[in-house]
C-alpha cells in the first residue's frame, strides 16, 4: 500500500463517509473502532491504523463503481 499523507487520511476518511452516506457514529461502528478515532481521523490529529486502513479498501471495493475513484487516488499503488 502506498503511503498516504496526512491530510491525505482527513480526506480519505471524509470521503469514503460521504460515499457511504453514513455518520461518524455509523461509520466507525461499520469499521469497529470508536467514534472519537474517526472523528481524530477527520480532524487531522492522528491517523488509522494499517488494519483500519484495510477496512476502508474493503469497504472502497463495496462499492464497485462507486469507489472506484477513491481507490485509485488513495490506494493505488501505481500503474493503472
Amino acid at each position: 500500500m502506498p503511503a498516504i499523507e496526512k491530510t491525505e487520511f482527513v480526506e480519505l476518511i471524509r470521503e469514503t463517509r460521504a460515499r457511504l452516506e453514513l455518520s461518524q457514529v455509523k461509520f466507525a461502528a461499520k469499521l469497529g473502532v470508536s467514534f472519537h478515532s474517526v472523528n481524530r481521523w477527520e480532524n487531522g490529529r492522528t491517523k488509522p491504523l494499517p488494519l483500519a486502513l484495510k477496512q476502508i479498501e474493503a469497504l472502497l471495493h463495496s462499492l464497485g463503481d462507486r469507489g472506484e475513484d477513491l481507490l485509485a487516488k488513495y490506494f493505488s499503488s501505481g500503474g493503472s
